[in-house]
């Protein structure tokens, strides 16, 4: 019950968002941006395990994980200058995502 909980809730933020894009896609963009989807994580984590230790090094990955998921957003600002269709420019961001897990994965190392 409680993981439809919070399925529920995560799904609604993102659906509103996705919602609002069609509206003001630069207010739905700064509402994902907030950590909100983090807030709420933390909060579950905590919740879920009741460790302290355990949400720290939690959001301490999420620190690390901030920055280096913005290389998926990377080939979006490249574009235009590679002349890159849709699909090109998300599949170009996932790879670089992907480059950005073992990045991640080699800094998370040194959270403990």
């Amino acid at each position: 019950m409680i993981f439809a909980l919070k399925a529920l809730l995560a799904g609604l933020i993102i659906a509103f968002s996705s919602w609002l894009a069609g509206q003001n896609p630069r207010m739905a963009g700064f509402i994902i941006a907030l950590p909100m989807a983090s807030l709420i994580a933390i909060a579950f984590v905590y919740f879920e395990h009741n460790s302290v230790e355990k949400t720290i090094l939690y959001a301490k990955s999420i620190l690390i994980a901030v920055p280096v998921s913005y290389l998926f957003f990377l080939p979006f600002f490249l574009a235009k200058q590679l002349n890159m269709n849709f699909w090109m420019i998300y599949g170009s961001g996932i790879l670089l995502l992907t480059l950005g897990f073992f990045i991640h994965k080699y800094f998370a190392n040194f959270l403990s």
